[in-house]
């Protein structure tokens, strides 16, 4: 199960998410955190994908 935070930033005229999702590695308990900034719009079909 991947745990997720977003976070908003404001650049400008331009309107971008800081995406980070947290997800366990198939051969081992241990977890890595995977970040991206996108568009708002796409943050939630980002954080969907496994």
């Amino acid at each position: 199960m991947a745990k997720k935070s977003i976070a908003t930033l404001q650049t400008g005229s331009k309107k971008l998410t800081k995406a980070i999702k947290m997800v366990k590695k198939n051969g081992s308990n241990s977890y890595s955190f995977v970040e991206t900034i996108i568009a708002p719009s796409l943050a939630n079909d980002w954080l969907g994908k496994q």
